[in-house]
This record gives structure tokens, C-alpha cells and sequence, in this order.
């Protein structure tokens, strides 16, 4: 398997880090954003929104971080990461839908806003009302549950971590969240889980 990353993207380390968990064997190419790399041809090819993360496995090439989360759990990490029954199933895409939504607009383009002064949708005040739903949604499940679907991790906690632990970098601190807190520890304590 071959992962194209970024330094810096937490939508590709959401990939490695369900990689590392898995223990998978993989080959991690950089892709130089300063130089525009991600927007060239060449990789264009590989992902025409010109973003990482993408895969390249068995001649099949996957771009999306929740695709390739999808992919990677159902064909190498079975019904733990990925439960294939309908509610199982459905439980863990209700959390997925959530990174790419509220976490993603919410936590992430405005952490970018802050760092780098891109606003990508809306405002600082949009952006952080943005991401406190999504806070308070995780944190209405994690205050009574280890994980946020199942009574197990899934893709679902991999998907909604990353940017979920960088939140302070968007000016929303965690500690009103201590479900959250908690399940931040739990997830970097499971064996294989990688570094940033």
C-alpha cells in the first residue's frame, strides 16, 4: 500500500493512523504543498480535488480520508473497525458524517483561519459555533461511553480525533469536555496508535 500525505494534515493522519493500528505494511510519499505539488497533473490524477490523503492498493487508487478509512477497515481490519451489520454499520457513519461536517468545518477551517489566516467558510465566530456543536455532540455520547460507536473503537473514533484534539488551536479548549478529554487518552493509548 502506498499513502500520500502532507506534513501537517490531520486528514491523512487519520489514514496512518488506522494503518499503524492494523500494523499494515505501507509506503508514506510526501506531497509538498508549499510547492503546489497536490495541484499538479500528475497527481491530479490521483485525486482530482488535488487534497490528501489518497491510497494506492491491489491497482485500486482511493482519495477521501473517510473512503480510504472505509476501504482500509473493511478489507484489512474487519467487522471491529468497520461492523458490517446495518446499525453497526449506520452508528459509525453517523460519526463519520459528523468529521466531515461540523468537525471538519467547525474545528478545522477555523484552526486553519487562526494559523494561517485562510478562512475557508465563514468566520472565527461562525466557525467556533460550528465546532461546539460538534464538541457537545461527542461529548453527549463519550460522558457515558468509552467509545463513540459500539462498546468497542471503529473508524468512527479515528475519523473524529484529529481534529477534535487540535480544537484548542481554533480557540475552543476542551476542558468543558472532560468525556471528550477521557476519550482523547483512551484513543493514543490503544497499541500502534501513531504519532503526529
Amino acid at each position: 500500500m502506498k499513502l500520500y500525505v502532507s506534513a501537517g494534515s490531520g486528514n491523512a493522519y487519520k489514514v496512518r493512523v488506522l494503518i499503524s493500528l492494523l500494523k499494515l505494511p505501507c509506503e508514506q510519499v510526501i506531497v509538498d504543498f508549499a510547492s503546489k505539488e497536490q495541484k499538479k497533473p500528475e497527481f491530479l490524477k490521483l485525486n482530482p480535488r488535488g487534497e490528501v490523503p489518497v491510497i494506492e492498493d491491489s491497482g485500486m487508487v482511493i482519495w477521501d480520508s473517510a473512503a480510504c478509512l472505509v476501504y482500509i477497515a473493511r478489507k484489512y481490519g474487519g467487522e471491529q473497525w468497520l461492523p458490517g451489520d446495518p446499525a453497526g454499520m449506520a452508528e459509525v457513519q453517523q460519526w463519520l458524517a459528523l468529521a466531515a461536517t461540523e468537525i471538519q468545518v467547525g474545528l478545522q477551517y477555523t484552526r486553519r483561519g487562526l494559523k494561517q489566516g485562510r478562512w475557508t467558510a465563514g468566520n472565527l465566530e461562525q466557525g467556533q459555533a460550528i465546532g461546539r456543536v460538534a464538541l457537545a455532540a461527542l461529548e453527549n455520547r463519550l460522558k457515558d461511553h468509552d467509545w463513540l460507536a459500539g462498546n468497542h473503537p471503529t473508524i468512527a473514533d479515528i475519523a473524529c480525533f484529529a481534529y477534535v484534539e487540535t480544537a484548542p488551536d481554533a480557540n475552543l479548549p476542551l476542558e468543558p469536555y472532560p468525556g471528550i478529554v477521557t476519550w482523547l487518552s483512551r484513543c493514543k493509548a490503544l497499541p500502534g496508535w501513531a504519532s503526529r
